[in-house]
């Protein structure tokens, strides 16, 4: 054969595995997926074969894998079972006609019941969420259970560990779970795992990717929730995570970024549910069965506040998007105003037409923003957002730099609110396990609407005449964003 010939050879050999390549992602791709993740996966494969194949296989399938949510489905089941009639809550008289409709979808989608005879709290301030933490573990007695994100040693986190440190010492239990790849990125990840194994913290990796040990999963699936449980007594969560508020990052520090967070810090029965969460995710990743009764738990003495709770886990174990569920569940029952907060805004079409929606039903639409991005990718994808939410008629507030508002929560109405892990964006809906709080109670609203306040005196408002100014490079660049946005 000559060498002309070999050339044609291998040349029509590669034009038929590019288009086997191209049916089958035609019929594989869009299975199961949002049309406009299909399309994009598409776009990518078609145009670039080879390499789009590649990266739709490290990353494409949006799931943990079958045994993981086999065991999920395990634990759920033993929670709707073990919870039956364990409800308390106020006098659903007073409630709005459509939350039990609400409290319904949640039941069914993560399992957890709404508890009543709660009290919340929020803290704003992030050293002053740090010293909270730090002051609860100090105080336990029976057992300390951490769960989050990113957890890291550093000048700021000090304290909290060293009250970890003393709470062994004391004969308490200290359990704690971290993101593996999450926090593996950030500064002195060996010195933290060393420090937690020296003081003898019982520690665990979530969603670990270590092949060569046996356990994989898509790298990008990453456990996204932060829950601090002492005593089944107190409890915090929130979108906060244990590191210095820099990220101890050369960038941040240059650019002198500071992150904005809240966090929730509550009391009564609503803890069990905060504490299930990290048995589930312990078990999940241990094999350690959960040893405490749920519903005994859930059933012990109420605070005075009154607040009506529920837990909503969400995240790839789940075959439902739970989280999106909620959220759009609430936009569609607004009746007077939602005031929404998301670092990381980039809403599929389902929440932008619920959104647009509802100021076009009358409902009064506030969302606040970073002025500035930690991320480029997504900070250009949610731009891209920004012309049809003006025009909506949402108003868009810009909390000014250098601070980046990482708090993520949102407020129907006066009397419901949601606070928790979960930004609103698909990685939120699809690719982290997050946890969010369902509140309700004019109290806790209020508190909320002071946080919202304090944030609109540090924003300004993007118009839309501004915003048509943009140049056409940044318009450019925010729409490529969107579209790879999609890529889920």
């Amino acid at each position: 054969m000559t060498s002309e010939q070999t050339a044609l050879l291998f040349a029509g050999i590669v034009v038929v595995i590019d288009l086997i390549i191209r049916v089958t992602a035609i019929i594989v791709v869009p299975r199961n997926r949002r049309p406009t993740a299909g399309m994009a996966w598409l776009l990518a494969i078609f145009f670039l074969p080879f390499i789009g194949v590649f990266f739709f296989l490290l990353i494409g399938n949006p799931k943990l894998p079958k045994h993981r949510r086999q065991k999920q489905a395990e634990v759920d089941r033993y929670i709707r079972e073990s919870t039956h009639g364990v409800e308390r809550v106020s006098d659903p008289g007073h409630w709005p006609g459509w939350f039990e409709g609400v409290v319904r979808l949640n039941r069914n989608l993560g399992s957890m019941p709404l508890i009543g005879s709660n009290s919340a709290s929020l803290i704003g301030d992030y050293q002053g969420s740090l010293d909270a933490m730090t002051d609860a573990v100090r105080g336990a007695r029976r057992y300390v259970h951490v769960e989050f994100y990113i957890l890291a040693l550093d000048a700021t986190t000090t304290p909290f560990f060293d009250a970890l440190g003393e709470a062994v010492a004391r004969g308490v239990d200290v359990r704690l779970m971290l993101d593996h790849v999450a926090s593996l990125r950030v500064k002195g990840y060996r010195r933290t795992l060393k420090r937690l194994t020296d003081m003898g913290v019982r520690w665990q990796l979530m969603l670990p990717v270590q092949p060569l040990k046996g356990k994989y999963q898509r790298p990008d699936l990453r456990n996204h929730r932060k829950i601090l449980v002492v005593d089944g007594e107190v409890g915090f969560m929130g979108s906060q995570n244990i590191i210095d508020r820099s990220y101890n990052k050369r960038s941040n520090i240059r650019r002198g970024l500071k992150w904005k967070e809240l966090v929730a810090r509550v009391e009564g029965p609503i803890v069990a549910g905060l504490d299930a969460i990290f048995a589930t995710d312990w078990y999940l990743e241990t094999g350690e069965e959960p040893v405490r009764d749920l519903s005994e738990s859930l059933d012990q003495p109420g605070e005075a506040q009154d607040l009506d709770c529920q837990v909503v886990p969400s995240g790839p174990g789940y075959s439902n998007e739970n989280n999106l569920k909620l959220f759009l569940a609430l936009l569609y029952a607004a009746e007077e105003r939602i005031i929404l907060t998301s670092p990381y805004f980039v809403p599929d079409e389902a929440m932008l037409r619920a959104i647009s929606g509802a100021t076009q039903r009358g409902i009064h639409v506030e969302l606040f923003v970073s002025e500035i991005g930690d991320q480029a990718l997504v900070y250009h994808a949610q731009r891209s957002y920004y012309e049809a939410l003006l025009r909506a008629g949402v108003k868009i507030y810009m909390y000014q730099e250098p601070y980046i508002l990482h708090s993520k929560h949102f407020t129907i109405d006066d009397d419901v609110a949601v606070i928790g892990s979960s930004n609103m964006d698909i990685r939120s809906f699809e690719l982290n396990m997050e946890v969010s709080l369902l509140v309700r109670g004019a109290s806790f609203v209020r508190e909320m609407r002071a946080v919202e306040d304090g944030y609109r005196r540090h924003s300004r408002e993007l118009t839309l005449d501004e915003w048509m100014r943009q140049p056409l490079r940044s318009t450019v660049l925010d729409n490529l964003a969107r579209l790879s946005s999609a890529l889920q």
